[in-house]
């Protein structure tokens, strides 16, 4: 007996039939779906950063997407006159195969190639530092840099797999599988990349307290 717990296949196709047990548990219960404020009433406080666009997303990638609630906005700095752009895509349930898409999976769709993949951690004031996808893309002369993350439950994420856990996780402890993907684009202005993650960075700190309200905890 000893032996058999020894092997490693075993030990695998435990570890398998245990997590499967955990998704039937989790995902076979009603699920409880929490209430949200719409993200069309966002607003980021304060006179640095300005809404500049309500940017449109078109029918097809809406589609594809399947998300219950959708913000996407440029947004200017009144210091500098940087723009970025913020994008969030809110799922109130996983279990109906909607999902967030990665933006590494998305953005070369449209032509982009990436020249940078890392992460980047983000210091906030009065609380702790978050840690986030740092993406760097470019397309003929542009270059843009893309910081995104995946967050629920007050909980930010960069890995699509430790995403994927907790989404295990918060269904079988909670009852709830809902997440949101929070996308940053800032353009590159005469190649000064270290710039723009500056702009990215002095953004995000500008409205993640504020899109707490929004997405549920």
């Amino acid at each position: 007996m000893k032996n058999f717990w020894r092997s490693k296949s075993v030990r695998v196709l435990s570890l398998v039939l245990i997590l499967q047990a955990s998704l039937f548990y989790g995902f076979s219960r009603p699920e409880k779906t929490p209430l949200h404020k719409p993200l069309a009433s966002f607003t980021i406080p304060g006179n640095e950063w300005k809404l500049s666009q309500e940017l449109e997303v078109d029918k097809e990638s809406l589609a594809v997407l399947k998300a219950d609630d959708i913000l996407s906005r440029a947004y200017v700095d009144m210091r500098t006159g940087d723009l970025a752009t913020l994008f969030v895509a809110y799922f109130s349930t996983q279990r109906t195969g909607k999902a967030p898409h990665s933006p590494k999976n998305c953005l070369p769709g449209a032509g982009w190639t990436a020249s940078k993949s890392g992460t980047l951690t983000i210091p906030l004031q009065g609380q702790e530092p978050i840690t986030v996808n740092e993406y760097v893309i470019a397309r003929g002369d542009n270059e843009s840099v893309v910081l995104y993350w995946y967050q629920a439950r007050n909980r930010v994420v960069a890995s699509e797999y430790k995403a994927k856990i907790f989404t295990v996780t918060d269904s079988i402890r909670y009852n709830r599988s809902d997440t949101a993907l929070v996308r940053v684009v800032v353009g590159v202005r005469d190649g000064d990349r270290q710039k723009a993650v500056n702009t990215a960075v002095s953004f995000v700190q500008a409205f993640f307290d504020p899109l707490k309200e929004y997405l549920p905890a």
